[in-house]
């Protein structure tokens, strides 16, 4: 399945392109049209791929594999909204 992730197939890499601008798991659900709980279970599953045990880790280890490129977080407010 990691051949998956790096390809990008199924939207994994725009999941984590929304995650690592800082956007919680329910905006990024509204963002690609699917349920939170979608989110949840694809972020697990990619984590599993990737061998990394925490979402911090997730980020870092995306961005080493060249997954996540030139990407500015997004500031944060209260809503989850960037802005």
């Amino acid at each position: 399945m990691l051949e998956s992730v790096i390809r990008g197939d199924g939207g994994d890499r725009d999941l984590l392109t929304l995650l690592y601008q800082g956007l919680d798991d329910a905006t990024v659900a509204r963002r690609l049209g699917v349920s939170h709980r979608t989110v949840q279970r694809r972020v697990q599953r990619i984590m599993s791929d990737l061998g990394v045990s925490g979402r911090f880790a997730l980020g870092a280890k995306a961005q080493e594999l060249g997954l996540i490129l030139d990407i500015t977080p997004a500031p944060h407010s209260r809503d989850g909204r960037t802005g």
